[in-house]
């Protein structure tokens, strides 16, 4: 048995390449990617998740519609489609709490900083890598986390440390704690918590 996993994307799909590669080399063996959802009907990891096999879904509100109306559209859709684990890999869209709600536990992200350093309400991309920087701290890194309706609020799975270097621009930084920690964080809790879900579901 494997957890239904669908992947939150808006940009160019890195970090969905991830975990795509992570499954090829086997190390994410108790979930499956099974849909690759986009807050930009423009994001080139919709076309990696078609190149790969995998069903797509762009959420975008309609004109004149209300932000919370396109994402009733969305939950609905994941649920129809029994999603087991929600994996936010750049996506750019604060979920409410009527979306977080539906999925205790059974949604993960990976923040680019050390929580809770640097986190919550404005804290996203390359802001962080800039507040580092500014602040002039020597370690940074990525933490995955459990999302909740609260930005970075959630219960912290897995963290790792890198380093930050004299010379460093936002830009590089962001390279190397990308390099360094969010590609091989989000796999590893990807099937950790794939585990935990299907565990959970054969003790049922």
């Amino acid at each position: 048995m494997s957890a239904r996993i669908a992947v939150f994307v808006s940009g160019g799909g890195t970090n969905l390449q991830a975990i795509l590669d992570a499954k090829a080399r086997g190390e994410i063996k108790s979930g499956e990617i099974v849909l690759v959802c986009a807050s930009n009907e423009n994001a080139y990891a919709l076309t990696r998740a078609e190149n790969a096999g995998i069903e797509t879904y762009v959420s975008q509100k309609r004109e004149g519609e209300k932000r919370k109306d396109a994402e009733k559209r969305l939950l609905d859709f994941v649920i129809g489609k029994q999603i087991d684990l929600i994996v936010l890999a750049g996506f750019l869209t604060i979920l409410s709490a009527d979306f977080t709600g539906n999925f205790p536990g059974k949604i993960i992200n990976v923040h680019p900083a050390l929580i809770p350093a640097f986190c919550g309400k404005g804290f996203y991309g390359l802001k962080v890598h800039e507040a580092v920087l500014e602040k002039g701290v020597k370690i940074t890194g990525a933490t995955v986390h459990y999302v909740n309706e609260i930005p970075d609020g959630g219960e912290i799975i897995f963290q790792k440390a890198v380093e930050v270097y004299e010379g460093d621009t936002p830009e590089i930084l962001q390279s190397r704690v990308m390099r360094e920690a969010e590609w091989s964080l989000r796999p590893r809790a990807v099937e950790y918590v794939s585990k935990l879900i299907t565990s959970e579901e054969k003790n049922a």
